[in-house]
């Protein structure tokens, strides 16, 4: 692998790191994008190179979410007892989305990530500016439902390669969960979203014809250490930016940035369904 690559991953990790951090969001509407691309120009295999782009943005959220579980938690703003039950199911949905995205066509994947990358970007400028609403009483579930509710989030968490705090984040909000203890059992479930993804997108390319050199099963390891080690050393540094300056204008900035990679990743998948000629 050739050093540009590597500082390439290195920069983009940073990058995303830093957004993260600034702006309270997932990297990994940024990552999987910006993996695709690199893949694509490095040729690795057609069919891969999607799902190895989520695989390793998934993997990334081990690393990264430690650091902010831990800030949170200082803060005594997790709710572990919604965390620990909603935990339990995203690791068996994140592995059983990591089945199911090694069985589908890298078109169908790209474009899911599309679809929903894009509908996160329209909400988010729909929302920017918008004073929070007065939460409602909390009513949480029973502990079924929220391993289910989990699953869900973690199946389509492990087809995005993302940490799913853009489903748990509102789905706490709507069952009255305060706002701040909403990101931050958010933050904690990102763990166990990694590790089952981690496990899953392992398990599923075991067999994986045409892998390059370093991966483990779809999960590429240069890009997941350098990405995640950068990532980790920048999200603080975007988190104190966040206190001095006004983000509100910078997330409508950003919604056209995610709405931009959304196009890119729906003609990504269009291409690789065969249904636009070249």
């Amino acid at each position: 692998m050739a050093w540009q690559f590597l500082l390439e991953l290195m920069v983009l990790g940073s990058f995303t790191g830093f957004m993260a951090g600034l702006l309270g969001i997932g990297g990994g509407m940024l990552l999987v994008p910006f993996l695709t691309f690199m893949f694509t120009r490095e040729h690795f295999g057609a069919d891969l190179i999607v799902r190895m782009a989520i695989a390793t943005s998934l993997t990334t959220i081990l690393f990264t979410s430690v650091s902010s579980v831990r800030a949170h938690h200082k803060r005594g703003a997790v709710r572990w007892e919604i965390a620990g039950w909603m935990g339990l199911g995203a690791v068996l949905g994140t592995f059983a989305g990591a089945q199911v995205a090694g069985l589908l066509k890298s078109g169908w994947l790209a474009m899911f990530f599309a679809f929903f990358v894009g509908l996160s970007a329209l909400r988010m400028l729909m929302v920017a500016g918008q004073k929070q609403a007065v939460g409602t009483a909390e009513s949480l579930p029973l502990r079924p439902a929220l391993i289910g509710t989990g699953s869900l989030i973690g199946f389509i968490s492990s087809l995005l390669g993302a940490g799913g705090g853009f489903l748990t984040v509102p789905f706490l909000s709507w069952r009255g969960v305060g706002l701040r203890n909403a990101v931050a059992t958010s933050a904690a479930m990102g763990f166990p979203i990694a590790a089952g993804g981690l496990a899953g997108y392992v398990v599923a390319g075991l067999h994986a014809d045409g892998l390059p050199p370093d991966s483990l099963g779809y999960i590429y390891l240069p890009a997941l250490f350098a990405c995640a080690a950068t990532s980790v050393l920048m999200a603080p540094v975007g988190a104190t930016v966040a206190h001095r300056i006004h983000v509100q204008s910078l997330k409508r900035v950003f919604a056209l940035l995610l709405l931009s990679l959304a196009s890119y990743m729906l003609w990504k998948g269009v291409h690789a369904m065969g249904w636009m000629q070249t």
